[in-house]
């Protein structure tokens, strides 16, 4: 029961985040851009470190599967569920992809993304409380620049306000069904979480390395001092994540 209430509360929390572009919009658009590319900075840190620091080892020390191969494959996964649904992590307010049609596919594919949040959340819980809270904090992290810009996005796209808060409440309410299923399968299914641990850490180094660090490398060109800065943010996003450690 301790796992379901973690579980449950965490994702509520990721969910909620989705309401958070109501109270960013209002702010000057170039203090909204400047915040962002650092959080982008200090969520990649956090998905590395939770990768590296904390999934990965504790998938090594259950040693009951070939771990490398799984992380390869959440790698893959997570790169093949880009190319079919077209699942882009939008981290500009006026994003030139999201015309109003294209922003429907937008939110299909974060449904999905927030569907398999829903699962690594549980999964990490079910391997402990302390590697579940760190999971938790990693994709909250990730999913503030997400949706801060997905919701620009899709007012920039023609959706009002209010179609824009419910359209990504909505998306973002699918990690429930992903924890639910994921808690329920692993009850009757042997091993399904020792699998999904490291699918989910070769997932975050997907996201950090092939969405998120571009990103900062196209911001990060005109001055050295923001590219040190960016590199700061996501240390700092890596040492809160060895910081965690010593819950466990």
């Amino acid at each position: 029961m301790e796992v379901w209430l973690y579980t449950i509360i965490s994702v509520l929390i990721v969910s909620l985040i989705s309401l958070i572009g109501i109270f960013i919009f209002s702010w000057k658009h170039e203090n909204v851009h400047k915040a962002l590319i650092f959080l982008v900075s200090f969520a990649a840190g956090t998905l590395l470190g939770d990768a590296f620091i904390h999934l990965i080892p504790e998938a090594m020390e259950n040693g009951k599967i070939s771990v490398p191969i799984f992380i390869l494959l959440g790698f893959m996964i997570f790169f093949a569920l880009e190319k079919i649904i077209h699942w882009r992590h939008c981290h500009e307010i006026e994003c030139e992809e999201h015309n109003k049609t294209f922003s429907y596919i937008i939110m299909f594919g974060d449904a999905i993304h927030n569907l398999i949040d829903g699962i690594i959340i549980a999964a990490s819980y079910l391997v402990s409380i302390p590697v579940g809270i760190a999971t938790t904090l990693a994709v909250v992290m990730h999913e503030i620049p997400q949706e801060i810009g997905d919701f620009g996005s899709l007012i920039y796209a023609g959706f009002t306000k209010k179609k824009a808060l419910a359209y990504n409440f909505i998306s973002a309410s699918t990690a429930f069904f992903g924890a639910i299923g994921a808690l329920t399968i692993s009850a009757n299914v042997k091993g399904f979480a020792d699998a999904l641990v490291p699918i989910a850490a070769g997932g975050f180094i997907y996201i950090a390395s092939a969405d998120m660090i571009p990103e900062l490398h196209k911001h990060g060109k005109e001055k050295i001092g923001h590219s040190v800065w960016q590199l700061i943010f996501m240390g700092l996003g890596i040492a809160v994540m060895a910081a965690l450690l010593f819950l466990e």
